[in-house]
């Protein structure tokens, strides 16, 4: 049921979501933006497109979130 919640979520929607978690855009490479939270990790995630399922779900357990609470901050 958590995986439904953060499908067809596009790259710039889920950077705009951890910037409203408390992170930090930072410049990335080509597509890519890095996004520094608060407990100094760094998630990188591609501006384009709809972003897959296992990437989307890796960076926001590394954010420390749980996913329904991730799809409140969209």
């Amino acid at each position: 049921m958590a995986g439904r919640s953060l499908r067809g979520i596009k790259g710039e929607d889920a950077l705009k979501a951890f910037v409203r978690a408390g992170g930090v855009m930072r410049s990335g490479k080509g597509s890519h933006a890095n996004i520094k939270l608060p407990s100094g990790q760094l998630i990188t995630v591609p501006r384009t497109g709809e972003l897959k399922i296992g990437l989307l779900s890796a960076a926001v357990s590394k954010a420390g979130l749980a996913s329904e609470a991730f799809a409140k901050l969209l």
